[in-house]
């Protein structure tokens, strides 16, 4: 299994920081796109699943590392 590397915090702020001000400029798909490259925390993720379904997730570009790091890669398919 391919090991992933963790985001810090500091990293996760200065990501939504300048997602925050691209959609104060009104670049709304520049702040989405920013905002889903932080990685979900893994029990928002499951949860996510239970009640949206893994195709939300697949097709919604979030960034899922920590769900596959705890839960494993295929995850999403059981």
């Amino acid at each position: 299994m391919p090991q992933t590397q963790t985001m810090t915090l500091d990293e996760k702020y200065a990501i939504l920081h300048k997602a925050i001000a691209l959609k104060e400029a009104g670049d709304r798909e520049g702040y989405n796109r920013l905002t889903r490259s932080v990685p979900m925390p893994s029990y928002l993720a499951k949860v996510m699943k239970e009640k949206m379904g893994a195709d939300f997730l697949i097709n919604g570009g979030w960034n899922l590392s920590e769900a596959e790091a705890e839960f494993g890669s295929n995850w999403l398919s059981r």
